[in-house]
């Protein structure tokens, strides 16, 4: 490398880490790719709060909902990418819908500049007292003796995916039934008017404590605190399913190295703090907080599976 070259290098490596040190000069847009209220709406606002706290600079939550969380994420995907604006990244929104819509609007892999795994969740698998399963054995029987009568409702990707999975393992035939919101299909399921859903779990827990709700399994690898008695599907008999739902931070492809690595070590002090933690954990919500590298990998990871998900079950957008 030439002399003037090495120079120039210099002086770039010198700018860039004088922008970093100096981040953040002026408020952060954090957008949230869904309507207010909710996991997503808690984790951002949670982090959100804590970032303003810490840097006396105002960051502002802006709920952009539209397409599954598409409009969103595509917004962000095409930002400036000088660290004042980051989103919320879903695993439905950002690995399951470039598969589902032709034109989602980004690349997770190409677009972004991944920060930290925020939080991960499972997924209850919960139905109506009067379906006659006790257990994921149960249900199984219960389906296949009863092909097609069975209704599993869902809002989003992700739980509708997780159902069509577990059609696709099991060779049961179960009816799907899409909602605009989870809260619709939870009305639903108490009345009676569908037998299952695979559901996050702050909406169900009051009632499943009440004993008006049955909870099978989690579709996690691992037990969740919140329900501890209940078994993982795989415990439960079906090997090797597991379906988790996260949240993630991430600012447009090109922020700079410096500022991506001190909004992810911040972040992750956030979310070690002993009152987050508790205020997640009320919802469902572990809390993660690992490297951009590391959440780099988890992205293509999880991009890859549920790209063959979508594949092999044939989903279609609802």
């Amino acid at each position: 490398m030439s002399m003037p070259r090495v120079i120039a290098f210099a002086l770039l490596a010198g700018a860039s880490l004088a922008c970093a040190q100096q981040f953040p000069a002026k408020p952060i847009r954090f957008i949230v790719p869904y309507t207010p209220g909710g996991g997503t709406d808690l984790v951002a606002r949670t982090i959100g709060q804590k970032l303003t706290d810490a840097w006396s600079q105002q960051v502002i939550i802006e709920n952009r909902p539209g397409a599954q969380g598409n409009v969103g994420t595509a917004a962000a995907a095409k930002a400036p990418a000088d660290g004042y604006t980051i989103v919320l990244g879903y695993v439905g929104a950002l690995c399951i819908n470039p598969f589902l819509y032709p034109n989602a609007g980004f690349d997770p892999n190409r677009d972004f500049a991944p920060i930290t795994l925020a939080t991960q969740q499972p997924y209850l698998i919960v139905v109506h007292p009067s379906v006659p399963a006790k257990s994921i054995k149960d249900l199984l029987l219960l389906a296949k003796a009863n092909p097609g009568k069975l209704s599993f409702g869902t809002s989003g990707s992700l739980p509708q995916l997780a159902g069509e999975l577990m059609k696709h393992m099991t060779g049961i035939n179960m009816v799907h039934v899409p909602y605009k919101g989870a809260g619709p299909a939870l009305i639903d399921l108490i009345g009676g008017q569908l037998d299952l859903t695979f559901t996050t779990p702050a909406g169900p827990l009051p009632f499943i404590r009440a004993g008006r709700l049955r909870v099978l399994a989690v579709t996690s690898a691992t037990r969740s605190d919140i329900v501890p008695d209940s078994p993982t599907v795989i415990e439960a008999g079906i090997s090797g399913y597991e379906v988790t739902g996260w949240y993630g931070v991430l600012g447009p492809a090109g922020t700079s190295k410096e500022i991506v690595a001190r909004l992810s070590a911040e972040m992750a002090r956030i979310l070690r703090l002993p009152e987050v933690k508790d205020k997640l954990a009320h919802e469902g919500l572990q809390p993660i907080g690992n490297t951009p590298e590391e959440f780099a990998i988890y992205i293509r990871n999880e991009t890859a599976k549920w790209g063959k998900v979508v594949q092999i079950t044939g989903v279609k957008a609802d």
